[in-house]
C-alpha cells in the first residue's frame, strides 16, 4: 500500500528544513512506496502575489527585482543541497527556466495593469513547481530514486481558478498514468501541492493552504493506506496554545470534528482535507516534521469516546452585519436576496443568526469583508430602505467566534447550558448564537477583546481535567 505524506512551507523552508524532509522520505520510502506532496517554501506564495500586486500598480521597479527575489533562496538551498555536478546543473537550470516563465508573467501583468484569477493562480504556482524541484533533486543525490511531478499532470479540477475543486474520477484517471508506474518502478513521486489544472489543461489553485487537500485528493486517487500532513506542530490541539498554555494534543478525532476545528479556526489542516480521505476511509495523520518521533494526531471515522467536547476553537477579526425591521417579515425572498447580495462579494460567511420573527437577519463575516458586504446589501435594498420596509444596515467590529467541538456533544444533555453558564461565570457578553445541525459544535459570538477568556475557561470548564 501507497503512504502519501505531505508537506508544509516550514518543512522545505530552506536546506536544514529540505534535509529534514528527505530523511523522512529517505526511511518510509525503505518499506513502502511513497508520494510525497510539498508547498512552497515559506512566504514564498505572499512573495509571489505580493510581486503580482506591484505589477497591476505599475511598479516597474517591482517587477524588475522580482526575479532575484523570487530565484535567490531556491538557488541558495540548491547550492547547499547540490554543491556540483551534472544534476546541480541540471535542477538550477529548471530553477530558472521556471523564474523566467515567472518574471514574463509578471511583465504582461505590468503592461495590461490587470491580473486575472486565471493568471493570478499560474504565477502563484511557481513557489511549489521550484520548491519540489529542489528536494526532487536532492533525493536522487542521497540515493533515493525521485521524480518531481507538476500536479497539474495528475490532478483534475473544475473551473474555478482561486478555488478550484478536485474531479476526482478523473484525477484516479491521470494518477493511473503518472503515479502509478513510477510507484511501481521505486520512484518517490514528488508532487507539487496547491494546484491542478482544468480539464483544458490551466493552472488552478485549491485555495490558501490547499496543499493538504491536495495531498487528501492524491490519497483518494492511489488508494493510499495512510495520508500524512507534516507540519511544524505535534498534532491537532485541545485549543490554541498561545491562548492556552495547558493545551494538550489530542491522540484521535474523526473527520467531522477535524472538518469543524480547521473551518473555526484550527490553522494546523486545511477545512476541506478529510472529504477525499472520508470517501474512502483513509486515516489522516498530523505530524511534525521537527519531532518525527512525535505521536501526532490520528484522524479517521473514530474518535477517543468520553468527552461531551474535544477542543475548543476561535477565529476573530471579523464582523457581524444585521439587516433589521419590522416590515423584513413582508419583503418578499429576504433572506435570498440577502445572500445573494453577500454571495456577489465573494466574502465567507462563518455563521447565520435569524430572530424567529424574522425581524432581523444577522451574519458574521471577515472584518476585511464588511465594507464591500455593506454596500452590496446597500444596493440590494436601497428601496426597501427608502420605503422602510427595512429600518436598517447596520454593522459591529472587532468581534470573533469562539467554537466547542466534540462529536460527544451529539446527544448529551446540558452541554449548551455549562457552555453559556461559563461565559455568564466570566461575565462576558454573547453576541450571537449558533448550533450545527450536526450537533458537533456550539460556537457563538464575542467581543474580540473576550476571545482569550472565554477559550481558557471553557478549556478549563470541558478539557482541562480529562
Amino acid at each position: 500500500m501507497t503512504r502519501v505524506m505531505k508537506f508544509g512551507g516550514t518543512s522545505v523552508g530552506d536546506a536544514a528544513a529540505m534535509r529534514r524532509t528527505a530523511a523522512i522520505l529517505e526511511e518510509h520510502h525503505a518499506r513502502e512506496p511513497v508520494v510525497a506532496v510539498v508547498s512552497a517554501m515559506s512566504g514564498m506564495t505572499n512573495l509571489l502575489l505580493e510581486c503580482g500586486a506591484a505589477a497591476v500598480a505599475g511598479d516597474s521597479e517591482s517587477v524588475e527585482t522580482a526575479r532575484a527575489l523570487i530565484l535567490t533562496p531556491h538557488r541558495r538551498a540548491l547550492t547547499e543541497l547540490v554543491p556540483a555536478g551534472e544534476r546541480r546543473r541540471q535542477t538550477s537550470a529548471t530553477l530558472g527556466s521556471l523564474v523566467d516563465e515567472a518574471t514574463r508573467l509578471l511583465y504582461s501583468v505590468y503592461v495590461l495593469r490587470e491580473l486575472s484569477p486565471r493568471a493570478k493562480d499560474r504565477l502563484v504556482s511557481f513557489g511549489e513547481r521550484m520548491s519540489s524541484a529542489i528536494l526532487a533533486s536532492y533525493l536522487n543525490e542521497i540515493g533515493v530514486a525521485a521524480q518531481q511531478v507538476e500536479a497539474d499532470r495528475v490532478i483534475v479540477t473544475d473551473g474555478v481558478f482561486g478555488n478550484a475543486s478536485p474531479l476526482l474520477e478523473e484525477t484516479r484517471e491521470r494518477a493511473a498514468e503518472v503515479l502509478t508506474p513510477a510507484l511501481a518502478d521505486g520512484v518517490l513521486p514528488v508532487v507539487t501541492g496547491f494546484f491542478g489544472a482544468t480539464v483544458e489543461g490551466l493552472t488552478a489553485t485549491l485555495g490558501r493552504g490547499g496543499s493538504d487537500f491536495s495531498a487528501s485528493i492524491l490519497g483518494n486517487a492511489v488508494d493510499a493506506s495512510e495520508i500524512w500532513i507534516w507540519t511544524d506542530v505535534d498534532g491537532v490541539m485541545t485549543a490554541d496554545p498561545r491562548i492556552v498554555p495547558s493545551a494538550r494534543t489530542l491522540s484521535a478525532i474523526s473527520y467531522s470534528e477535524a472538518t469543524e476545528l480547521a473551518y473555526f479556526g484550527a490553522k494546523v489542516i486545511h477545512p476541506k482535507t478529510m472529504y477525499p480521505a472520508e470517501e474512502r476511509a483513509i486515516p489522516v495523520w498530523i505530524k511534525n516534521t521537527f519531532e518525527p518521533d512525535a505521536p501526532g494526531t490520528r484522524i479517521s471515522v473514530e474518535h477517543e469516546a468520553g468527552y461531551s467536547a474535544k477542543a475548543i476553537a476561535s477565529i476573530s477579526g471579523l464582523a457581524i452585519v444585521t439587516v433589521e425591521g419590522r416590515g423584513l417579515i413582508d419583503v418578499s425572498q429576504v433572506t435570498t436576496r440577502i445572500f445573494s447580495a453577500v454571495g456577489r462579494t465573494e466574502a465567507n460567511v462563518y455563521m447565520i443568526s435569524q430572530a424567529s420573527s424574522q425581524h432581523s437577519v444577522s451574519f458574521v463575516v471577515g472584518g476585511a469583508d464588511r465594507a464591500s458586504v455593506l454596500a452590496a446589501l446597500g444596493a440590494e435594498f436601497r428601496e426597501d430602505l427608502d420605503h422602510q420596509r427595512v429600518l436598517s444596515l447596520s454593522e459591529e467590529r472587532d468581534v470573533a467566534i469562539v467554537a466547542v467541538v466534540g462529536a460527544g456533544m451529539r446527544g448529551t444533555p446540558g452541554v449548551a447550558g455549562q457552555v453559556f453558564a461559563t461565559m455568564g461565570a466570566e461575565e462576558i457578553n454573547i453576541v450571537a448564537i449558533a448550533q450545527g445541525s450536526s450537533e458537533l459544535n456550539i460556537s457563538f459570538v464575542v467581543e474580540e477583546t473576550d476571545v482569550s477568556a472565554a477559550v481558557g475557561a471553557l478549556h478549563r470548564a470541558f478539557i482541562a481535567d480529562v
